[in-house]
């Protein structure tokens, strides 16, 4: 029996994922990227190559706050990836996310980007 660490089944989970999960021009692709000290979170067209829009806690008009890791800095970046998208003209996407569970830091990323008008 073999044993795999999370890091290594979540990678594999992201793998399977990514297989049926593709951003286009008409719709690109928003993934999380969560660590134990910040979370990331981008808008990619994956037919061109180019991330569109990004924002993460470690840029300090999201990140100004006592904590980085918790889930209403989720929420800032979601809503500051929103934002950003929404001046860039992209209003549907598809949600990555990354094989991580949607619950707690992802979930709230999700949320504050669909208040912050993102279709998905």
């Amino acid at each position: 029996m073999s044993v795999r660490s999370k890091s290594a089944a979540r990678r594999s989970r992201h793998e399977r994922l990514r297989r049926k999960v593709a951003g286009t021009a008409e719709r690109p692709r928003l993934f999380v990227r969560r660590t134990l000290h910040h979370i990331y979170a981008a808008v990619v067209d994956d037919s061109r190559g180019h991330t569109l829009v990004a924002a993460s806690t470690r840029e300090k008009t999201v990140g100004a706050r006592s904590s980085h890791t918790n889930v209403d800095a989720a929420k800032a970046v979601g809503a500051a990836v929103g934002a950003k998208a929404k001046a860039a003209g992209v209003t549907r996407v598809v949600f990555d996310r990354a094989g991580y569970k949607y619950h707690g830091r992802v979930r709230a990323l999700a949320d504050a980007a669909r208040e912050a008008g993102l279709e998905f």
